[in-house]
């Protein structure tokens, strides 16, 4: 698993300050250094920039990364240190806490918790220009156990109280919402909105996922209870996103997870880089430079739509067959097919979520309710091998969180009855895993290691104009 991006942050000796590039400050070049983490700045003891903010943007880890290190990233932000510690992270990934604090101080220039500890602060940052959303509201949101925890935090990073940064926040930062929380999701150019809204759109879930007029709706579920989300185009630099939810607790999580789906964790402009010198890919990254790999809200439901698409066409098209127009997704035909059935298992055993319009009706059912449900009502060979996943989803023998390796995911995955190692590839992409490959394994696919699965989202794009 990886997070690409390589923004670079540059900090001042003489003032104590870090800005992002593009600031327009001018300090002497004998004066600067650099971090490629906020995070790593700011535990150098130095502060976000009053002008730039670099706070507004989340920053992403660099490429050369340990996949280790990336892995623990991912869950850390999926939010396993809200309620854990250091030790449990380890322990999740095989490692020791000691281990794992010396490849992130190596790596990174921070510890896991003050990785985590930055991102907290700065969405509560974001939280406090851009909504109005009290205080207290915002401390919860961000993911902050206490109060007291969420001010010593503030004042530890920006060096002010939340009610003075709220004070402090510009006119035109406040976002006004009919309804719901209003929110920048900010990406660094270029960026292909029209091409990813068109790939959600091709796999969307009838009744869970809807595209209309180039903005993405989708229904969640919080613990149960249900939420709406709208992601559309915002600005040149940013998407604007809509969210309706049950309570605001931990809505920092609910953000990142939207970020994923669309793309936004990941600036893969080394991949690209790299993949600019193969023949084949160097002419599509050129037409599409802002291609991203789309990802998944529900990794469960990513890998249910897998399969449905797999077990209608045992014989859908390789990726490594571009030339011939083959896209390695399954054509229209079996995408409305999959649709059909997926409409079916959503009907039957999603919860209902009324009065949203836009075609949405229900949350997409958990892996628990699918693995004890008596019938499908959907082709037998597709019962089987969905029910077979998702007892294994829900017992634990397959974990989908991000923390796996690409090879121990795609072990997990093909072993169960129906699911294809290309299958399982589709869905290690989905999840984020950056040399994910969806189609045939071949020679010319060697060449592009580690960055395959941005070698295959620009063969299907290319086959899908």
């Amino acid at each position: 698993m990886r997070v690409w991006g390589v923004t670079t942050y540059s900090a001042v000796r003489t003032t104590g300050i870090y800005c992002r590039p593009g600031c327009g400050a001018k300090p002497l070049a004998e004066n600067v250094r650099t971090f490629e983490l906020a995070a790593a700045a700011e535990a150098a003891g130095y502060r976000a920039c009053l002008r730039c903010r670099p706070y507004r943007v989340a920053g992403t880890v660099a490429d050369d990364a340990p996949e280790l290190v990336c892995r623990a990233v991912q869950l850390i932000i999926g939010g396993v240190l809200d309620d854990a510690d250091e030790t449990a992270l380890g322990a999740r990934l095989g490692v020791s806490a000691r281990h794992l604090r010396r490849m992130f101080n190596d790596h990174l220039g921070v510890t896991p918790d003050q990785f985590a500890r930055s991102r907290r602060a700065h969405f509560a940052r974001r939280l406090l220009d851009e909504s109005d959303l009290t205080i207290a509201d915002v401390a919860f949101a961000s993911g902050f156990g206490s109060l007291r925890q969420f001010n010593r935090a503030m004042r530890e990073v920006f060096r002010s109280t939340p009610r003075e940064l709220r004070q402090r926040r510009r006119r035109d930062d406040r976002l006004v919402a009919d309804g719901g929380l209003l929110l920048r999701m900010p990406f660094t150019p270029p960026y292909d909105w029209d091409a990813m809204v068109g790939s959600l759109a091709r796999t969307a879930v009838p009744g869970v996922e809807s595209v209309e007029d180039g903005v993405y709706r989708r229904t969640i579920a919080l613990d149960g209870d249900p939420g709406l989300l709208e992601i559309g185009p915002g600005g040149s630099d940013h998407l604007l996103l809509k969210a309706h939810l049950p309570y605001w607790e931990g809505a920092i999580h609910v953000v990142e997870r939207a970020s994923r789906l669309v793309g936004l964790e990941a600036e893969p402009l080394l991949a690209a880089a790299q993949l600019a010198g193969d023949p084949v890919i160097r002419p599509l990254i050129e037409a599409r430079p802002g291609l991203r790999i789309p990802g998944a809200w529900g990794p469960f439901e990513a890998a249910v739509q897998a399969v449905v698409v797999a077990a209608l066409d045992e014989q859908s098209p390789r990726v490594v067959g571009h030339a011939a127009g083959e896209d390695g997704m399954g054509n229209a035909r079996d995408h409305e097919a999959a649709g059909e059935v997926l409409r079916r298992l959503v009907e039957a055993y999603g919860t209902p979520v009324p009065g949203l319009g836009h075609g949405l009706t229900h949350a997409f059912p958990s892996a628990e309710m699918l693995a004890r449900a008596e019938q499908y009502g959907v082709p037998e060979d597709v019962e089987v091998t969905v029910r077979a996943l998702a007892k294994e989803v829900a017992t634990g023998n397959i974990v989908l969180d991000g923390g796996e390796s690409l090879d121990g995911l795609v072990k997990s995955l093909a072993a169960v009855r129906g699911v294809s190692e290309q299958t399982a590839h589709r869905i290690a992409r989905r999840l984020g895993a950056r040399d994910a490959f969806p189609g045939e394994a071949s020679e010319r696919s060697e060449a592009w290691r580690p960055w395959r699965a941005l070698a295959a989202t620009h063969l299907e794009a290319a086959a899908n104009l």
